[in-house]
């Protein structure tokens, strides 16, 4: 179409928040932006110190208070930023709510702006509340108050199209920035030593305990080492357990790191391990494999889409056995080199954030010229 494209966008997290939807809706905004479009998002206050408005990499970002983080929080700040979210619409040919918290403020600036709107499905906390009646109800009118409706996973769009069987609803995983993510040899890893990353938040939802038990049962066969990047309620407890079963000499805790950190932390290391409970899609993962680290991963949610034994091993939920026995046969395979390489081609193949950016390029402008 002729013009720039003018996009709004409502998401209760962004960065500097750290997250999988925080990645992928910074990286997809910032490519609408280097593909000529103009956009904005709204977000929230979710820390000290955040301006109210900024431009980050030529987004302008629009942030609403927000009183805490969980469901009453949530609802507070989708509630609270209506009015911005509306008056920033104005003009606007697209607004695109981020995850079903954004549901609300997007339908209210699509009908008092007349746009089409667009939502994206995200997050294990869909998955969990579609589960329950009183939910399943709210999702399936959130569901219909949009023009186009994406998922993050197939497992997510099947649920989703499963609560609107007439609507269609299109699995599109995340994407990844392949340029900032990318191989590049490491002087950081340790010479005789294997280096195991674990970049999850600390939630009992990321299953990091399980990783942590499994750690016994591979320094047996190996010489490793674990870096666990992340933060989280958790810690304190998986220090802990660090210490009593004698891994406090393998195991580093990091802490949070910047996105910007994240290639060069990846680089550092042999093997990625993701042993998530739940799991919607994984960005970490796809960021692992576009630097060329094989992966080992849960056997949930969206994970086996990403991950197959051609760029590492599926490996039992809760189970830290299965978890060390899939790490080991990955590492002793063969082929382990050729397993980075074949992670980064699948990655350029499949979920590179130019793909991403073309589709949703392209459904905005079906949607803007059938609003026309």
């Amino acid at each position: 179409m002729d013009g720039t494209v003018k996009i709004v966008m409502h998401c209760l997290y962004f960065p500097p928040e750290i997250g999988g939807l925080e990645s992928h809706v910074f990286h997809l905004c910032k490519g609408l932006v280097e593909a000529g479009s103009e956009v904005s998002i709204v977000s929230s206050l979710s820390q000290e110190g955040l301006p109210e408005k900024e431009i980050v990499q030529g987004i302008a970002v629009y942030r609403t208070w927000l009183p805490g983080r969980n469901s009453l929080g949530w609802a507070t700040h989708a509630l609270g930023s209506i009015q911005t979210l509306t008056q920033v619409a104005r003009g606007a040919d697209i607004v695109h709510s981020q995850s079903f918290q954004s549901v609300i403020p997007g339908y209210i600036a699509k009908q008092i702006n007349e746009v089409p709107m667009v939502t994206s499905w995200h997050t294990s906390h869909f998955l969990k509340k579609a589960t329950q009646p009183v939910w399943r109800a709210i999702f399936r009118q959130f569901l219909q108050c949009a023009d186009h409706n994406f998922a993050a996973s197939i497992e997510i769009a099947e649920v989703a199209q499963g609560l609107a069987p007439q609507l269609t609803v299109e699995p599109v995983s995340n994407g990844v920035d392949t340029e900032m993510f990318h191989p590049k040899s490491s002087e950081s890893k340790k010479e005789g030593a294997v280096t195991l990353i674990v970049p999850r938040r600390l939630y009992e939802k990321n299953g990091v305990e399980f990783f942590i038990r499994a750690m016994p049962l591979i320094t047996q066969a190996v010489n490793a080492r674990a870096i666990i990047v992340g933060d989280g309620p958790e810690r304190i407890k998986l220090e802990r357990l660090s210490l009593t079963l004698g891994m406090e000499s393998h195991i580093d805790f990091l802490g949070s790191k910047s996105h910007e950190e994240m290639p060069r932390l990846f680089n550092s290391a042999d093997l990625a391990v993701f042993p998530s409970l739940m799991e919607a899609t994984s960005v970490a993962a796809l960021e692992a494999m576009a630097c060329g680290v094989p992966v080992a991963a849960s056997r949930v949610g969206g994970l086996p889409e990403l991950i197959g034994d051609e760029v590492g091993g599926l490996f039992r939920p809760r189970d830290s056995r299965s978890l060390a026995e899939t790490v080991l046969e990955v590492l002793n395979r063969n082929d382990f080199q050729a397993l980075g390489d074949n992670a980064r081609i699948r990655v350029l193949e499949n979920w590179s954030n130019l793909y991403l950016v073309e589709r949703h390029l392209n459904v905005y402008e079906s949607l803007i010229k059938n609003n026309s």
